[in-house]
């Protein structure tokens, strides 16, 4: 997928192993972030697209929404007051859904997904949006990785910081030129990275210079208004 493509370059930028990021299975994988079976996922992750369960687009669509509607229900568990995590019962998903335990119990034998209000209900009831059980499965993955990538990209910016930093406390401030600042700098050694990734860690350090030069000419201001 292009977005692994994207996360790829960042991941040594951040100090970060690919197995750790790109994780599939467990707690927080992608398979558990994105409502998708393992297999699934990491067919995807190969390239390939899965087949669907059947070939009619409707009803296609109702089985994905329930089957992501018990994968929550399997994977977003109640913990008890003596630490056990448990299932919530059907009666406590229908009141997040605006619905009875009888209707939702009979959605999910018959396999017929609710309207979008319970659906958006059910979703937040279980902390996620509706795009958690409507996205396709190519989306609903990409969703996930969009996520990683916008994460990665703000640690690389910490990082970045942090080696000028660095730099500057260790005396070598005379190495720097003053001319290229900090987003000069970035853009260098962010040569060998793909444009397509290295042109928003290059606008968010843009973003935070500016940032920093208003606060500075702010603070000169009032020094000056004091004196």
């Amino acid at each position: 997928m292009r977005t692994v493509e994207r996360i790829l370059p960042l991941l040594e930028r951040a100090g970060l192993e690919r197995d750790e990021v790109l994780r599939v299975e467990g707690e927080g994988g992608l398979s558990f972030a994105s409502g998708l079976g393992v297999e699934e996922v990491e067919a995807l992750l190969r390239g390939e697209a899965p087949e669907p369960a059947t070939a009619d687009l409707v009803e296609e669509r109702h089985r994905q929404v329930v089957s992501r509607i018990l994968f929550l229900r399997r994977t977003r568990l109640k913990v008890s007051e003596d630490g056990s995590r448990n299932p919530y019962s059907l009666a406590e998903i229908a009141v997040g859904a605006g619905t009875s335990a009888q209707w939702l119990d009979k959605m999910i034998k018959n396999g017929r997904a609710p309207n979008l209000d319970h659906a958006a209900g059910i979703a937040r009831f279980f902390g996620e949006r509706i795009e958690f059980l409507v996205d396709p499965p190519a989306e609903a993955l990409d969703r996930v990785l969009q996520q990683i990538h916008k994460n990665l990209l703000e640690r690389t910016v910490e990082r970045q910081e942090e080696d000028l930093r660095r730099l500057q406390d260790a005396g070598s401030a005379g190495q720097l030129r003053p001319e290229l600042g900090v987003v000069g700098y970035a853009t260098r050694a962010l040569a060998d990275v793909p444009e397509d990734t290295a042109q928003p860690i290059i606008a968010l350090i843009e973003s935070i210079a500016r940032r920093s030069r208003e606060e500075r000419d702010r603070e000169n201001r009032a020094g000056g208004a004091g004196g």
